[in-house]
């Protein structure tokens, strides 16, 4: 248990300054100082108890805040401990800090580091204590410790508990999600190379037929044009011909297979290039095929996680497709740029609508499409214009947790 609650923590710190985010140990600090200021200012401004405040008891608040320094690492060492504080606060009568402040965020804490049952036990336990020692100390009414003290103190642990536990559910479905994200490129890259392999095969079996098919006739003639050397020289003639015929035809074969490699070299190259960065070139190729396409990209491929960056020139490069191939479109635009920590991505055109909106959906590029953007916590949208044209719209978190 322990070694499972301390991993997200540490990958949490790796997460979060790739994000650009505060450093764990400062908001740590953060909310230790708060808690520390909250606790001394309850006492400073309390009232009840036997003793007057002391810098001891203000040490019991500082102490509180410090526990929040350990409670990535040690969240059951500061659930126990603030419990015990609290407990030991109250033995040496000061003035009531409450009994929810003290331990809302090792309670929270303990949630996020999925120690469910350590906080809901430990919430009971401290629930149950103070109410045992409130009534039996009778210095307030039944009905109001049984009424509003419970209620809102019991409101106030189960706040802290699912907070704790809605933080670590959506870290670990972002988390998720990455995965799925690096496993779907993984799997395409597997794919490819297995296409690429099975290319290569067909090549070799082919050059083998062509190669080992000609040097056989060229080696028969040649044994043949031998054999007739001094005695047929019609025969040496029609020998040196077919076998220059025979290894012409061979070249040309090769040649024409070399072209062959060489474009689908250039093809596999394109198709490598999984970035924004390479939206220019499918704009050009566009253009070559009759559509005009204006681009308006403020993102840079730096502020983007790898599988984002890849996924929206998927995006990119199958709605132009779809333009190209469908739509009988002139002009398209595509708008890419980051608003909110999310990457928005647009590409329009003024072609048939409601055909391109058909096409769309049943195509399984754009099914494919959006899927992955669904894996990566965005969403795709497709839309057709009242008269003519058509949308496609997307919108992924430009940094995966």
């Amino acid at each position: 248990m322990a070694k499972r609650s301390s991993a997200p923590a540490r990958e949490t710190v790796g997460d979060d300054r790739r994000a650009g985010h505060a450093a764990p140990w400062v908001i740590d600090a953060l909310l230790g100082t708060a808690v520390a200021l909250a606790l001394a200012l309850i006492i400073a401004t309390g009232s009840g108890g036997t003793k007057l405040p002391d810098v001891i008891a203000y040490l019991f608040a500082a102490g509180f805040g410090a526990l929040m320094l350990l409670r990535r690492r040690m969240p059951r060492t500061v659930l126990l401990l603030s419990g015990l504080g609290l407990f030991a606060y109250y033995t040496l009568d000061y003035p009531p800090i409450g009994v929810a402040v003290p331990v809302l965020a090792a309670l929270f804490s303990a949630a996020e580091a999925g120690l469910m049952l350590w906080s809901t036990g430990a919430a009971l336990v401290v629930f149950a204590v103070s109410m045992f020692y409130r009534v039996y100390d009778g210095g307030e009414a039944i009905g109001l410790l049984l009424g509003y003290e419970s209620v809102s103190n019991i409101a106030l642990f189960a706040a802290a508990i699912a907070l704790g536990y809605s933080v670590r559910a959506r870290r670990l479905r972002a988390a998720q999600q990455a995965e799925i994200a690096r496993l779907t490129e993984a799997q395409l890259a597997r794919e490819a190379e297995l296409r690429i392999q099975s290319e290569r095969e067909r090549i070799s079996r082919e050059l083998h037929d062509t190669v080992g098919h000609t040097m056989s006739v060229i080696s028969l003639q040649a044994g043949v044009g031998a054999e007739a050397v001094g005695r047929d020289d019609r025969a040496v003639s029609e020998a040196l011909d077919r076998i220059r015929s025979a290894s012409t035809r061979s070249l040309q074969e090769l040649r024409s297979m070399v072209r062959i490699l060489r474009s689908a070299s250039e093809r596999d190259e394109t198709r490598s290039i999984q970035s924004l960065s390479a939206v220019p070139e499918l704009a050009d190729a566009a253009r070559g095929a009759g559509v005009e396409v204006t681009t308006d990209i403020t993102a840079v491929p730096s502020e983007l996680s790898a599988p984002v960056d890849a996924a929206a020139y998927r995006v990119i490069q199958e709605s132009i497709t779809n333009v190209v191939r469908h739509a009988g479109a002139t002009h398209a635009q595509v708008k890419v740029g980051i608003r909110d920590d999310r990457l928005h991505i647009s590409v329009t055109d003024n072609g048939r609508g409601a055909a391109t909106d058909d096409g769309a959906k049943s195509g399984y590029g754009m099914a494919g499409m959006s899927e992955r953007v669904r894996l990566l916590g965005g969403s795709l949208t497709t839309r057709s214009f009242a008269d003519v044209g058509f949308a496609v719209e997307a919108t992924i978190p430009a940094r995966l947790p």
